[in-house]
């Protein structure tokens, strides 16, 4: 069932196109974020711990890197261009191996908190590809964390199968093949 989201996830659909003053950095040693991502909806009762690696942040040519590939070929592009970027950082999953980040921007705001928004190719499984299931075309996964100054109003969303595309007012949306996870017990260590 193919939803759309508007709101909440239509901005994390829009981090392709928000022109920040963060510069790229090599950080100095890794940030750690954990979090329990609890289901909604069709996944309600369903829950599973990720961990978040960030080794560097993205740099503004990665954005318009993105961006071009995007504007050429829409999401395949944008999967094309994904995996030729050099790795950010890592996703895992509870009981998965995980997988590596492309593209990884903090966004600092005026109140203080963060909001760190990771974009990157979701494997997929040699039976999705083999049996050329619906669930082949959501190849990317998405994810934004917010990080506050009081750490217990910590939060986040995590689109694990979702792809980008175009509204009719030309603007970029986040299509999740099914609902959004909500983060929390969200930690940066």
């Amino acid at each position: 069932m193919r939803k759309l989201i508007n709101a909440s996830l239509a901005i994390a659909g829009l981090i392709l196109l928000v022109n920040s003053t963060a510069m790229a950095q090599k950080l100095p040693k890794r940030i750690y974020i954990q979090a329990q991502a609890m289901g909604q909806s069709t996944q309600l009762g369903q829950s599973f711990n990720i961990t978040v690696s960030i080794e560097e942040y993205s740099t503004p040519d990665d954005q318009k890197a993105l961006l071009g590939a995007f504007a050429e070929k829409k999401n395949e592009g944008l999967v094309n261009a994904l995996s030729k970027m050099k790795t950010k950082g890592r996703l895992s999953i509870t009981g998965t191996l995980g997988y590596d980040v492309s593209y990884i921007r903090s966004f600092p705001q005026p109140d203080g908190t963060t909001k760190i928004r990771l974009v990157t190719n979701r494997p997929i499984t040699f039976g999705e590809a083999w049996s050329d299931s619906r669930s082949s075309d959501y190849n990317l996964s998405a994810l934004e964390i917010i990080l506050s100054p009081n750490k217990k109003k910590n939060s986040g969303s995590l689109a694990p199968a979702c792809q980008f595309k175009m509204d009719k007012e030309n603007q970029i949306q986040l299509e999740l093949l099914q609902n959004e996870w909500k983060l929390v017990d969200v930690q940066q260590r």
